[in-house]
């Protein structure tokens, strides 16, 4: 089959249309959470509250002022949502995730941890059904074997337990006390739905990653968080000054050439956004510099501790470095990076951006 040829521009505003981030007016933007999920086909659970949990920031992103955490939480409990391998999805897609949980193994280099623990295993669960939903702290530790850990997760037998019996499909998240999951039964949280065979599955979940990413690299590691071995989906493509094999929705592709309808923005990305899935792509489609430097010792970070992306139009133009202090209600802004030099509307644009979402979370920004 030959490779459809994309152009850069073209390409970077399938990719940012894909991933909800086009719109200068409300009105061009999401006004609804379920089904901004579904178009970005996950919403990325990350608590770190360095700026603000990411969940959170990147429906803001998309939603705006009308967008509250509430609204989030109010989702999961009702059983709109369901969470796997720290990301949001509609109940709705629950039946493509079956198979997986079926036949989930336990993660390399366990040494048999979780067989060893058959007997902890069984005291969770069955806790859980007489007590109803509770936390890892409401939950003894009186594993046999300890998880083989030499850092991290020492001592870390109950979390590491409920996740595993979460990743089987035996216990779901239903909401949060601060920090910390609830666990409740599986069969308690779930609606009855018929499993979608394994390789089916994968395909309509690829497609859905594709869909949310409008074009992707040609290759089965783009995103191993999700799924783990993409079925190739799309149409081939390549990219113009761009190394790689790609694929493309078709649909995205043939909205893109309907018409320049296109509708610039500025927006300032949490670094667990969407459109930053892939570091990868995020290097040859917007040719953007950047790490996510929380791990870093301070001496190491070049754009500082949890820098957010920078977006305007179809291009990825700086970074944020700056931190929310809620202690005292202010936004403590570091830096600004400018990949090029800001003009001055652009300049003005990604102020303003900054001031509404310290605005939105009950913040004021600080210079300095």
């Amino acid at each position: 089959m030959t490779a459809l040829q994309l152009g850069l521009d073209e390409a970077r505003r399938i990719a940012v249309r894909a991933a909800l981030l086009e719109g200068a007016t409300p009105a061009k933007r999401p006004a609804d959470l379920l089904p901004m999920i579904e178009q970005l086909a996950m919403l990325r659970v990350e608590l770190t509250p360095t700026v603000c949990p990411a969940a959170d920031h990147v429906a803001w992103t998309r939603l705006g002022d009308t967008y509250r955490p509430e609204q989030l939480e109010e989702a999961l409990a009702d059983g709109e949502l369901f969470e796997r391998a720290w990301m949001l999805r509609p109940m709705s897609e629950l039946s493509l995730y079956l198979a997986e949980m079926r036949t989930w193994g336990p993660a390399p280099g366990s040494g048999g941890w979780f067989e060893q623990n058959a007997a902890f295993a069984r005291r969770i669960l069955e806790q859980i059904e007489e007590q109803g939903p509770l936390t890892s702290r409401d939950i003894p530790d009186d594993a046999t074997v300890p998880w083989p850990s030499s850092g991290w997760n020492n001592e870390r037998n109950v979390v590491k337990m409920l996740e595993a019996l979460h990743m089987r499909g035996r216990l779901a998240v239903i909401g949060r006390v601060g920090r910390l999951r609830i666990w409740e039964l599986a069969s308690r949280a779930f609606p009855d739905v018929p499993e979608v065979p394994a390789a089916e599955a994968e395909r309509i979940r690829s497609e859905q990653i594709l869909r949310a990413c409008g074009v992707m690299r040609d290759s089965k590691a783009i995103s191993r968080l999700e799924l783990d071995g993409l079925t190739q989906v799309g149409e081939p493509a390549t990219i113009e000054g761009v190394p790689g094999k790609w694929r493309v929705d078709a649909a995205a592709l043939e909205r893109e050439r309907a018409g320049p309808d296109f509708s610039p923005r500025v927006a300032i990305l949490s670094p667990f956004d969407r459109l930053m899935t892939d570091p990868l792509r995020v290097v040859r489609l917007f040719d953007f510099d950047y790490m996510l430097e929380m791990f870093k010792p301070v001496e190491q970070r070049i754009w500082g501790q949890f820098t957010l992306p920078i977006l305007s139009g179809e291009r990825l133009i700086g970074k944020i470095d700056g931190r929310s202090d809620r202690d005292s209600g202010r936004f403590l802004l570091h830096r600004i990076h400018e990949d090029t030099a800001f003009d001055r509307v652009t300049r003005a644009a990604v102020d303003a951006e900054l001031e509404s979402f310290a605005a939105w979370m009950g913040l004021q920004v600080v210079r300095g």
